[in-house]
């Protein structure tokens, strides 16, 4: 697949989604690139704890709540993804609005489910 995708929220824990998730994309054989609070790695994905400015980013999967997301507005829309994916309890009309002046689709959808269906 080369539908690069950046997990923003991914936490060490690993009983988190976010985890999870990091763990099926690299299963999928999807380039993963992983922003959270604490560096570590996950399935041989480093953590950044910095705003990267990744290049080729297809899909922002996100695992942060609507309050936590307002401080990563400008840096979502600055790697022009192709798509964003809210998961369950990070959907966000305001954040909706502002990748729709974008173009940036969006869904509010489960990518750990859009793996396990072959629909990611």
């Amino acid at each position: 697949m080369d539908k690069k995708t950046l997990v923003l929220g991914t936490s060490l824990k690993p009983n988190r989604y976010s985890n999870y998730a990091v763990q099926r994309l690299v299963a999928k054989k999807v380039e993963t690139v992983a922003f959270g609070l604490r560096k570590g790695e996950v399935e041989g994905v480093t953590i950044d704890t910095e705003l990267l400015p990744y290049e080729d980013i297809h899909t922002v999967t996100l695992y942060l709540n609507p309050k936590r997301q307002k401080a990563y507005y400008d840096y979502i829309v600055s790697l022009k993804p192709k798509r964003v994916i809210f998961n369950p309890g990070t959907e966000n009309p305001e954040l909706y609005g502002i990748l729709k002046g974008h173009n940036i689709a969006f869904e509010a959808s489960c990518t750990l489910v859009l793996l396990s269906t072959n629909q990611y």
